[in-house]
């Protein structure tokens, strides 16, 4: 499983436009000279945040893009899903017809899996983003018992 370019390159404008929250707004072109991404690419990405209410868009003299809501409130997962539409492993998550769907032993278990990755994916903020990088904590037997 892989998160598609546009997913990742959501995340990281996402995480730039959280650095200018004390600034105020900042501008698409800003964004993507700030990231390295090219300028369509970022357009194309604030136009689906924007959407998905993760960024305003501020008009006038002093406009741009700002955080549609605060870092803290702001998920990994909801970033994803404003990019690739709601988190779904298999086609049967998605309710979507599947060839094997009769005989399948696994369609009971993968909403299971399904919602403890997008749970994985909700519990990490953009304000944690923002911050500086807290190494995960080892795995331990105990946490595989």
């Amino acid at each position: 499983m892989r998160l598609s370019n546009l997913a990742d390159y959501a995340v990281i404008t996402m995480c730039q436009a959280a650095t200018h929250c004390g600034d105020g707004r900042v501008s698409a072109a800003e964004l993507a000279a700030e990231t390295g991404l090219p300028v369509p690419t970022v357009q194309k990405l604030v136009s689906k945040l924007t959407a998905a209410g993760l960024l305003r868009s501020v008009r006038g003299a002093h406009g741009g893009l700002q955080l549609g809501r605060p870092a803290a409130a702001i998920t990994v997962a909801d970033i994803v899903e404003a990019i690739e539409g709601r988190i779904a492993l298999t086609a049967c998550v998605d309710h979507t017809p599947c060839d094997y769907e009769a005989g399948c032993s696994m369609k009971s278990h993968w909403p299971i899996i399904n919602n403890a990755l997008r749970g994985a994916l909700a519990g990490i903020t953009l304000a944690q983003l923002r911050g500086p990088f807290a190494a995960p904590t080892p795995m331990t037997e105990d946490h595989l018992a």
